[in-house]
C-alpha cells in the first residue's frame, strides 16, 4: 500500500508504535527534528540520507516526505488536558480581568494556569476543531462565547455539559456577556462546577 500524504498514516496504522531499549540504534535523527523544527527550515531527504533503507534498496527507495508541523498560540501549558476557548481579536488570549476571573474559577476546581490552554481563536490561523483536538487531545474543554467556537464544531447547547467519547464540552457565555449579568454568571457556574 502507498500513501501519497503523510497524514493517511493516522488511517494506515492505527496502533501505537513503540520502540524497544534494545531497537535505538535504528532511531533516526532526521525523524526527531520532524518534530523539533518548523516547516519552513526543514528539508525533505532522500530515505536513504535519513538511514532508514538498507543499501540494498536505496536504488529503489523514494523521498521521505515530511508532514507539516502544527503549532498553536495558547496560554498555558495543558498539564491536566484543559482547553478553554476565547476570542478576544485584540489581546493575545483574554482581557486581564477575565483571566483574573477564571483564574479564581480554576482555583475553586482545584486547578491552576497551568493545568489549563488557553486558545484565543483570534489569534490563531488554524482554527479547525479536527486539528486542535488532534493537537491537544482535551479530557475537557470550555467554550467562552459563540464567536468562540472553532470552525468544524457544530454549536453545542448553550450552559449544559456535552459528554462525548474522548472528552467533556461546556459551551457557555463569554466573559462579556457574564460580566453584565448575574444570572450568566449563576447558570456558567451551575454547569462549569460539573465540569
Amino acid at each position: 500500500m502507498k500513501a501519497e500524504h503523510p497524514a493517511a498514516l493516522k488511517y494506515i496504522f492505527q496502533d501505537e508504535i513503540y520502540l524497544l531499549p534494545d531497537e535505538k540504534s535504528f532511531k533516526s535523527t532526521a525523524v526527531t527534528q520532524l518534530v523539533e523544527t518548523p516547516v519552513a527550515e526543514t528539508a525533505i531527504k532522500p530515505v536513504e540520507e535519513a538511514g532508514l533503507v538498507p543499501p540494498a534498496a536505496q536504488s529503489e527507495a523514494e523521498p521521505m516526505v515530511q508532514a507539516p508541523v502544527l503549532s498553536f498560540y495558547y496560554l498555558g501549558t495543558n498539564k491536566k488536558a484543559f482547553l478553554i476557548f476565547t476570542h478576544y481579536p485584540d489581546l493575545d488570549f483574554i482581557a486581564n480581568e477575565h483571566l483574573t476571573a477564571l483564574q479564581n474559577i480554576l482555583k475553586r476546581k482545584g486547578f491552576e494556569l497551568d493545568d489549563v490552554a488557553i486558545f484565543n481563536t483570534a489569534k490563531n490561523a488554524v482554527n479547525d476543531w479536527n486539528e486542535i483536538l488532534n493537537y491537544f487531545t482535551p479530557e475537557k474543554v470550555l467554550l467562552l462565547g459563540k464567536s468562540a467556537i472553532p470552525s468544524g464544531l457544530d454549536l453545542p447547547p448553550l450552559n449544559q455539559l456535552k459528554q462525548m467519547p474522548d472528552y467533556t464540552l461546556l459551551y457557555s457565555f463569554s466573559f462579556d456577556e457574564m460580566m453584565t449579568s448575574t444570572d450568566n454568571k449563576k447558570a456558567f457556574w451551575d454547569q462549569m462546577k460539573n465540569l
